[in-house]
C-alpha cells in the first residue's frame, strides 16, 4: 500500500538552534527538515544539509513552493497548471514559482 500512499511529514519552518529573546526558540524559515515516504519517493535518500548549528540550508537548498510542486507532481498533477479560486481569481498553489525536486524522484 505504501507505493500508492504519498507520507509527508513537516511544515514550512523549523525551530532556531538557539534561544531567542527569552525562553524558546524562534521560527527559522532557512532551515527545516521535511520527510516524505511511499508514492513515486525514492526510498533512503537525503536531500540538502544545513550548516553546522542547523540555522540555515546550505547544500541542495529547497524553497517552500519546490516542496509544494513536488508534492502536487507525486499525486499526478502539473503545479504550473493547477488553479484554485482566491478572491474572486484563479490562483497557482505555487504562486509563480517551483520546481520539483528531481533527485527525490524514485
Amino acid at each position: 500500500m505504501l507505493k500508492d500512499t504519498l507520507v509527508v511529514w513537516g511544515g514550512e519552518f523549523g525551530r532556531t538552534p538557539f534561544n531567542e529573546k527569552g525562553d524558546g526558540r524562534d521560527h527559522n524559515p532557512w532551515g527545516f527538515s521535511m520527510w516524505m515516504a511511499g508514492g513515486g519517493v525514492k526510498g533512503g535518500a537525503t536531500i540538502g544539509a544545513t550548516d553546522e548549528l542547523g540555522l540555515r540550508a546550505v547544500e541542495r537548498r529547497a524553497h517552500v513552493h519546490d516542496v509544494h510542486a513536488t508534492i502536487l507532481y507525486l499525486l499526478g498533477l502539473d503545479h504550473v497548471r493547477v488553479t484554485y479560486q482566491h478572491n474572486g481569481r484563479a490562483e497557482r498553489p505555487t504562486i509563480t514559482d517551483g520546481e520539483v525536486i528531481r533527485e527525490l524522484l524514485a
